[in-house]
């Protein structure tokens, strides 16, 4: 993929993402940003990780963090969890269900499609390890939004 290609792909990822989190609302917005923004600082320390461990490669030179995972990260990683714990906080179960669908989604159609355009490839990850690299996060995500939530009814 050519730089102008991902650089646009980038930003449309980032700006549609971003689009859909105002439809939220103000209070659901401002309960589970945190969470959200947790949820996003881990990926980036596993991304770091999987950068060094060669678990996948982005196609274009030079390698950055900021140009290849981080638009993911602050684009549709960040809104999705907005939107999944809106929609399922509260329910363990449709909280992971979600998080699976989300996860089988991006990890199967859309890495092969991101592969077929050349943006990047899994290198020692298969799509199971890379599925499971995903999916192990909605258990911190749940777990930091409940401890949260208990932190401000517990200081209110």
């Amino acid at each position: 993929m050519s730089s102008k290609n991902h650089s646009l792909l980038n930003l449309t990822m980032i700006i549609i993402s971003w689009i859909t989190i105002p439809l939220l609302g103000f209070r659901s917005i401002k309960r589970f940003l945190p969470a959200s923004i947790f949820a996003v600082l881990l990926c980036s320390l596993d991304a770091l990780i999987g950068k060094r461990r060669r678990w996948w490669a982005f196609y274009n030179k030079p390698q950055s963090f900021i140009r290849n995972e981080f638009p993911f990260l602050i684009g549709p990683m960040l809104a999705i969890a907005l939107w999944i714990l809106k929609w399922s906080y509260g329910n363990f179960k449709k909280f992971i269900i979600l998080n699976a669908i989300g996860d089988i989604i991006f990890v199967f159609p859309l890495t092969r499609l991101f592969t077929k355009i050349k943006l990047y490839r899994l290198v020692k990850f298969n799509e199971i390890h890379f599925f499971l690299y995903f999916f192990y996060k909605a258990f911190f995500l749940y777990g930091f939004q409940y401890l949260y939530d208990k932190y401000k009814r517990f200081s209110n």
